[in-house]
Parts: structure tokens; sequence; C-alpha cells
């Protein structure tokens, strides 16, 4: 790990977590880059509460002011911390697989009319597949996971956990939400006693999230898959195709139909929306 990552996570976990870590001096030039990448990644709320979480602790920074200014012009009021976690807690994500996505209707339908539902656990898997379509359409989402932390320690007390161990087997995506848990554990020093539907461990989780991070910036400089020439003759991007051949070879292994319907399913999305 870098000095750019590690100064990125204790900012992140000062920020989303509240736990406090003294910072590394780094040149204006590491410092642009860690902003950068939180940028991408969706994080720099989080960065920007990690700054005053660091302040309440520590008078003066390693942090030059130019940086803290750049991070301040992002949002001029900080953020509620709940906000982001409430707008993802609406959302109602769903699977690219017909079959898997239809088994998700259902365990939502059965828990929702059920004397003994619970609304936390069907959040929670709601976070989950959040994240896992975010994973495959762009590689693993701090952002995500970070909310995904925050549920389980803020709301976890009310999840029934056998379901929800229960459904990722359903759905086949129990690697997948044991990925997302290796990175809790790994990078914001969660007890594997806080994530109770995991078995065990993702050896490559942290390979996979410093190959996300290095990578995001670039990826996303090139957004068309698809487009028409002017001679009528279609084009394709070459570079982006590749690039998700990769990525879904990549989480092949942790879901294997969710991960070839979504690859498809993208890719016919894409040529059905070339600009005429």
């Amino acid at each position: 790990m870098n000095i750019i990552h590690r100064n990125l996570f204790r900012l992140l976990r000062s920020g989303a977590f509240d736990e406090y870590e003294e910072l590394e001096p780094m040149s204006p030039f590491k410092w642009r880059r860690l902003l950068q990448i939180a940028d991408v990644q969706g994080m720099a709320p989080y960065i920007q509460l990690g700054v005053v979480s660091q302040r309440r602790t520590k008078s003066e920074l390693c942090i030059p002011e130019e940086i803290i200014k750049q991070l301040n012009s992002v949002s001029t009021v900080v953020p509620n911390v709940n906000t982001t976690l409430m707008k993802l807690l609406k959302l109602d994500p769903h699977l690219s697989n017909y079959f898997l996505n239809r088994r998700l209707k259902k365990i939502k339908a059965d828990e929702e009319s059920s004397s003994e539902g619970s609304v936390e656990t069907i959040q929670l898997l709601n976070v989950i597949i959040y994240n896992v379509n975010q994973t495959l359409n762009r590689g693993l989402d701090l952002h995500g996971i970070i909310e995904l932390g925050r549920f389980l320690r803020n709301r976890g007390d009310s999840v029934d956990f056998i379901k929800i161990e229960t459904w990722l087997k359903h759905l086949g995506l129990e690697r997948m939400a044991a990925l997302q848990g290796t990175i809790l554990i790994e990078v914001f020093h969660f007890q594997l006693d806080e994530i109770p539907y995991m078995q065990k461990t993702e050896r490559q989780a942290y390979s996979l999230l410093m190959r996300t991070m290095e990578h995001t910036a670039f990826d996303t400089a090139e957004t068309w898959h698809f487009r028409m020439r002017s001679n009528g003759m279609v084009e394709n991007n070459g570079k982006i195709l590749r690039r998700n051949l990769r990525r879904c070879l990549k989480y092949f292994k942790y879901c294997p139909w969710e991960t070839i319907s979504n690859f498809f399913r993208n890719f016919y999305r894409n040529l059905s929306e070339i600009e005429e």
C-alpha cells in the first residue's frame, strides 16, 4: 500500500467511521491524486468529513492549504453523514440474470408480506446487490462498501442474518458479498463477527480493490461503446469492450451467472443506444 492509499483510507475511516489516525505528509501532487481517486469513487464528502474530524483532534494538519481549499470547493457545506445512506436505502436494485432476478423479487415479496418480515433485512440485501451491480459495471466501489459498513454498524442489530445468508446462497451471491465484507475487514478495520453472513474472507479482495482504484480514473475517460460513423457503419470502442470483458472474467468466479448476464445485458443495451 503506497502513501496515497494509506492517507486516503485514514481520512475515510475518520470521515465515515470516526476513527482517528495521524496522516503522513505528502507533496501537493500526491494530495491532488488522492482527491482525484476520491472524486471518481464518489468519496469526496467522506474525505471532507475526515478532514473535519482530523482538525478536531489535531490543530495543525499536514495537508497543504491549497488542497483543503480545493476539497472545500467540492461542497460548501459538510454533508449530513446519513443523507447518502438514506438515498441508497430507497433504491430497489435488480439482477441482470432473469432467473436470479425472479428469485430476488420472490424473496422481497415473501418478506414484505410476512408477519415476521424485516425491513432492515431487505434493506441490507438491497445494499449488497447495489454493490454487486457497481462491481460488475465499474469495479469494486468503495463508496457503496462504506455505506454497507455504516449500515451494519448502525442497524445491524435489527437484521436477520440467517435470512441474509440463506438469500445470498439462493441468489448465488455469497462470494460477492464476502468480497465486499473482506474490504470492510482489510481496509476499514471491521471484525469478522460484525459481518455474520460471511463464512470466510476472499484472498484477492484487496488486490482487486487496488486495481480498481488505479484504473477507474482512466477507464472513465472514454464512455462510448458503439457509435454510428458518417458512412452508416457501426463502430465499437474496442478499448471499452476489452475492459468490460476483462472485468467480466475477473469477477466470473464470484458469481458466474450474474456476471455473464450483466456483460451481455450491457452489450445489447449499448448497442441499442447508438445515436442515429
